[in-house]
Protein backbone atom coordinates (compact mmCIF):
# COMPACT_ATOMS: atom_id res chain seq x y z
CA UNK A 1 0.00 0.00 0.00
CA UNK A 2 0.94 3.61 -0.72
CA UNK A 3 2.12 5.90 2.26
CA UNK A 4 -0.83 7.86 3.38
CA UNK A 5 -0.58 11.50 2.33
CA UNK A 6 0.38 14.40 4.74
CA UNK A 7 0.38 17.63 5.38
CA UNK A 8 3.72 17.84 6.68
CA UNK A 9 3.27 20.56 8.81
CA UNK A 10 3.99 20.58 12.73
CA UNK A 11 0.84 21.62 13.80
CA UNK A 12 -1.85 19.83 15.95
CA UNK A 13 -4.58 21.26 13.29
CA UNK A 14 -2.65 19.20 10.51
CA UNK A 15 -1.70 16.06 12.09
CA UNK A 16 -5.43 15.37 12.95
CA UNK A 17 -6.35 16.04 9.33
CA UNK A 18 -3.92 13.96 8.24
CA UNK A 19 -5.62 11.15 10.13
CA UNK A 20 -9.49 12.27 9.87
CA UNK A 21 -9.36 14.46 6.83
CA UNK A 22 -10.10 12.29 4.05
CA UNK A 23 -13.34 12.02 2.76
CA UNK A 24 -15.89 9.64 4.66
CA UNK A 25 -13.48 9.47 7.51
CA UNK A 26 -15.52 11.73 9.94
CA UNK A 27 -19.22 10.23 8.60
CA UNK A 28 -17.76 6.45 9.47
CA UNK A 29 -16.97 7.55 13.16
CA UNK A 30 -20.30 9.22 13.01
CA UNK A 31 -21.92 5.20 12.22
CA UNK A 32 -19.00 3.73 14.29
CA UNK A 33 -20.58 6.16 17.57
CA UNK A 34 -23.73 3.94 17.83
CA UNK A 35 -21.46 1.09 18.52
CA UNK A 36 -20.02 -2.31 16.29
CA UNK A 37 -21.42 -2.18 12.45
CA UNK A 38 -20.63 -4.59 10.32
CA UNK A 39 -19.43 -3.58 6.63
CA UNK A 40 -22.96 -3.90 4.77
CA UNK A 41 -24.24 -1.97 7.46
CA UNK A 42 -21.97 0.68 7.04
CA UNK A 43 -21.97 0.70 3.57
CA UNK A 44 -26.10 1.14 3.78
CA UNK A 45 -25.74 3.74 5.86
CA UNK A 46 -23.24 5.80 3.78
CA UNK A 47 -25.13 5.88 0.69
CA UNK A 48 -22.95 7.48 -2.15
CA UNK A 49 -19.51 5.76 -0.69
CA UNK A 50 -18.18 3.36 -3.31
CA UNK A 51 -17.17 -0.27 -1.68
CA UNK A 52 -13.51 0.44 -2.65
CA UNK A 53 -13.35 4.06 -0.56
CA UNK A 54 -15.27 2.69 2.42
CA UNK A 55 -12.95 -0.33 2.33
CA UNK A 56 -9.66 1.84 1.70
CA UNK A 57 -11.34 4.18 4.74
CA UNK A 58 -11.66 1.59 7.19
CA UNK A 59 -8.42 -0.03 6.76
CA UNK A 60 -6.69 3.70 7.08
CA UNK A 61 -8.75 3.90 10.45
CA UNK A 62 -7.92 0.72 11.77
CA UNK A 63 -3.65 1.46 10.70
CA UNK A 64 -4.44 5.00 12.61
CA UNK A 65 -5.63 3.38 15.82
CA UNK A 66 -9.34 4.82 15.48
CA UNK A 67 -11.34 1.39 14.88
CA UNK A 68 -10.92 -2.02 15.00
CA UNK A 69 -11.94 -5.48 13.17
CA UNK A 70 -13.05 -8.76 15.08
CA UNK A 71 -15.04 -11.84 14.23
CA UNK A 72 -18.24 -12.24 16.14
CA UNK A 73 -18.78 -15.55 17.16
CA UNK A 74 -21.21 -18.00 15.83
CA UNK A 75 -23.82 -18.18 14.77
CA UNK A 76 -22.99 -14.58 13.89
CA UNK A 77 -19.60 -15.16 12.36
CA UNK A 78 -18.85 -12.07 10.55
CA UNK A 79 -16.55 -9.54 11.12
CA UNK A 80 -17.44 -5.88 12.57
CA UNK A 81 -16.10 -2.43 13.23
CA UNK A 82 -15.75 -0.27 16.21
CA UNK A 83 -14.27 2.87 17.87
CA UNK A 84 -11.42 2.05 19.75
CA UNK A 85 -11.23 4.74 22.60
CA UNK A 86 -9.31 7.18 20.31
CA UNK A 87 -11.86 7.39 17.69
CA UNK A 88 -14.66 7.63 20.46
CA UNK A 89 -13.23 10.58 21.35
CA UNK A 90 -13.92 12.30 18.09
CA UNK A 91 -17.26 12.71 19.79
CA UNK A 92 -16.89 15.83 20.81
CA UNK A 93 -15.21 17.18 17.18
CA UNK A 94 -17.99 15.79 15.47
CA UNK A 95 -20.86 17.91 18.10
CA UNK A 96 -18.70 21.01 17.19
CA UNK A 97 -18.51 20.47 13.57
CA UNK A 98 -22.16 19.45 13.84
CA UNK A 99 -23.18 23.02 15.49
CA UNK A 100 -21.42 24.70 12.87
CA UNK A 101 -22.75 22.88 10.06
CA UNK A 102 -26.49 23.34 10.91
CA UNK A 103 -26.92 26.95 9.62
CA UNK A 104 -25.69 25.00 6.38
CA UNK A 105 -28.24 22.56 6.15
CA UNK A 106 -30.95 24.53 4.68
CA UNK A 107 -33.84 23.15 2.97
CA UNK A 108 -33.56 19.73 2.12
CA UNK A 109 -32.58 18.56 -1.49
CA UNK A 110 -34.28 16.36 -4.03
CA UNK A 111 -30.92 14.38 -3.72
CA UNK A 112 -30.13 14.36 0.03
CA UNK A 113 -30.43 11.04 1.34
CA UNK A 114 -31.47 10.98 5.23
CA UNK A 115 -31.34 8.08 8.00
CA UNK A 116 -33.10 8.95 10.59
CA UNK A 117 -30.06 8.04 13.37
CA UNK A 118 -28.33 10.89 11.58
CA UNK A 119 -30.66 13.49 13.95
CA UNK A 120 -29.19 11.53 17.06
CA UNK A 121 -25.93 13.60 17.29
CA UNK A 122 -27.75 16.91 17.10
CA UNK A 123 -30.29 15.61 19.88
CA UNK A 124 -27.12 14.61 21.89
CA UNK A 125 -26.77 18.02 21.77
CA UNK A 126 -29.85 19.81 22.58
CA UNK A 127 -30.18 17.20 25.45
CA UNK A 128 -26.94 19.50 27.24
CA UNK A 129 -25.79 17.74 30.01
CA UNK A 130 -29.21 15.51 31.12
CA UNK A 131 -28.48 12.12 31.75
CA UNK A 132 -30.88 8.69 30.45
CA UNK A 133 -31.59 6.99 27.72
CA UNK A 134 -33.88 8.51 25.44
CA UNK A 135 -36.42 6.87 22.79
CA UNK A 136 -37.25 9.65 19.97
CA UNK A 137 -39.50 9.15 17.17
CA UNK A 138 -39.30 10.61 14.02
CA UNK A 139 -41.48 10.36 10.84
CA UNK A 140 -38.45 8.43 9.10
CA UNK A 141 -37.95 5.86 12.04
CA UNK A 142 -36.97 5.73 15.36
CA UNK A 143 -33.57 5.50 17.30
CA UNK A 144 -32.58 5.93 20.65
CA UNK A 145 -30.05 7.78 22.53
CA UNK A 146 -27.32 7.36 25.38
CA UNK A 147 -27.12 10.75 27.33
CA UNK A 148 -24.84 11.28 29.18
CA UNK A 149 -22.85 7.97 28.37
CA UNK A 150 -19.41 8.15 29.19
CA UNK A 151 -18.63 4.63 27.60
CA UNK A 152 -19.82 2.64 24.57
CA UNK A 153 -22.24 3.88 22.01
CA UNK A 154 -23.92 7.10 22.09
CA UNK A 155 -26.96 6.32 20.26
CA UNK A 156 -28.38 3.53 18.25
CA UNK A 157 -30.85 2.63 15.57
CA UNK A 158 -34.14 1.84 16.49
CA UNK A 159 -36.18 1.28 19.47
CA UNK A 160 -34.73 1.64 22.24
CA UNK A 161 -33.41 -1.46 24.58
CA UNK A 162 -35.52 -1.53 27.77
CA UNK A 163 -37.61 0.92 29.07
CA UNK A 164 -36.85 4.69 27.97
CA UNK A 165 -36.04 6.83 30.52
CA UNK A 166 -38.06 9.59 28.36
CA UNK A 167 -39.82 9.57 24.72
CA UNK A 168 -39.58 11.69 22.20
CA UNK A 169 -42.31 12.19 19.21
CA UNK A 170 -41.27 15.22 17.02
CA UNK A 171 -41.66 15.72 13.23
CA UNK A 172 -38.96 15.85 10.63
CA UNK A 173 -39.40 19.87 10.40
CA UNK A 174 -39.21 20.34 13.77
CA UNK A 175 -36.01 18.43 14.36
CA UNK A 176 -34.12 20.02 11.53
CA UNK A 177 -34.85 23.48 13.14
CA UNK A 178 -33.88 21.92 16.95
CA UNK A 179 -30.30 20.82 14.21
CA UNK A 180 -29.79 23.81 13.35
CA UNK A 181 -29.88 25.67 15.95
CA UNK A 182 -32.70 27.87 15.72
CA UNK A 183 -35.46 26.49 18.15
CA UNK A 184 -34.16 24.95 21.49
CA UNK A 185 -34.70 21.46 22.74
CA UNK A 186 -37.01 23.14 25.95
CA UNK A 187 -39.05 25.72 23.85
CA UNK A 188 -40.09 22.96 21.45
CA UNK A 189 -41.32 20.99 24.28
CA UNK A 190 -43.29 24.06 25.95
CA UNK A 191 -44.59 25.11 22.46
CA UNK A 192 -46.20 21.13 21.95
CA UNK A 193 -43.94 20.44 19.18
CA UNK A 194 -41.95 17.76 20.84
CA UNK A 195 -44.39 15.30 23.25
CA UNK A 196 -42.40 14.06 26.03
CA UNK A 197 -43.53 10.98 27.97
CA UNK A 198 -42.32 8.49 29.98
CA UNK A 199 -42.31 8.61 34.07
CA UNK A 200 -38.53 8.73 33.73
CA UNK A 201 -36.87 11.28 36.18
CA UNK A 202 -35.01 12.76 32.28
CA UNK A 203 -38.73 12.75 31.20
CA UNK A 204 -40.24 14.78 34.04
CA UNK A 205 -36.97 17.18 33.89
CA UNK A 206 -37.55 17.37 29.93
CA UNK A 207 -41.54 18.48 30.89
CA UNK A 208 -40.73 21.05 33.71
CA UNK A 209 -37.96 22.78 31.88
Amino acid sequence: MPPRRSYDQYCPVARALDAVGDRWTLLIVRELLAGPRRYTDLHADLPGVSTDVLASRLRDMEQGGLTTRRRLPPPGAAYVYELTPRGSALLPVLQALGAWGGEELGERRPTDAVRAHWFALPLLRALGGETGLVEVRLDEGRFHLHAGAEAGPVYGDGPAPGEPDALLSLDTATCTAISRGELPLADAIRAGRVRVTGEGTLAKTLREA
